[in-house]
């Protein structure tokens, strides 16, 4: 399943090559007007720069749109291995952005390749990650004289709490887990306590990060 940045990420990191600034810009983006929208705000914030070369894939549940851009950069040396990080990554709704500031050598097509494919793959190594997942809700009566603390130890045990009703006997909590939530529930509870299912959410789940690839830039 196709992994993406959190929503709302957006990480920027800078490296420099033979004098040359590189400085990676890499976001979530849904949607080509998001994608465009990161690029445009990129340009904007160094109007100044070389080139901003481009690289993102979007749709993770059909067919993927891909894009790429070399901005003047020789053909092939700056979005495409930028696309192939992310693409050997496993990843989706991401778009990259690789700002150069030129310092006056030139990398030769070879090391412009390893520079902007090594300023994505820096990006992406300490990129949190997510992956949607449909879970099913479950529905948990509580009385009013419990519910904080209930509520307050199910999300201690990884609970997420979709939604919340009041009523005359209660609060009525809509929950979900990935994991066991009778137990989860019991624990809680203090005693066996019946949930019954409730429809269905789709989440975002949070994964460990990919370990691979290096970290050559620092935040800025």
């Amino acid at each position: 399943m196709p992994q993406m940045p959190p929503a709302g990420y957006r990480w920027t990191g800078e490296t420099v090559i033979k004098r040359s600034r590189f400085i990676a810009t890499v976001a979530r983006a849904d949607t080509e007007a998001e994608a465009r929208a990161v690029i445009a705000s990129v340009r904007a914030a160094y109007p100044d720069a070389s080139h901003h070369c481009v690289a993102y894939l979007l749709g993770d549940g059909g067919t993927p749109t891909a894009h790429t851009s070399d901005d003047g950069e020789p053909s092939g040396t700056a979005g495409m291995p930028m696309l192939r990080v992310l693409q050997s990554a496993g990843l989706t709704n991401v778009v990259a952005v690789v700002t150069r500031h030129f310092g006056g050598v030139k990398l030769g097509a070879g090391g412009l390749t390893r520079a902007y494919g090594g300023c994505v793959a820096d990006a992406v190594a300490v990129m949190p990650r997510v992956v949607r997942q449909v879970r099913q809700i479950w529905a948990l009566q509580v009385p009013y004289a419990d519910a904080g603390r209930v509520q307050e130890e199910l999300l201690r045990d990884g609970m997420e709490v979709v939604g919340v009703n009041h009523d005359d006997t209660g609060v009525l909590l809509r929950l979900t887990i990935d994991g066991d939530v009778q137990a989860a529930v019991a624990r809680a509870m203090r005693s066996a306590v019946e949930v019954v299912p409730d429809g269905v959410v789709e989440i975002e789940a949070p994964i460990e990060a990919s370990s691979s690839g290096r970290r050559i830039s620092q935040p800025v």
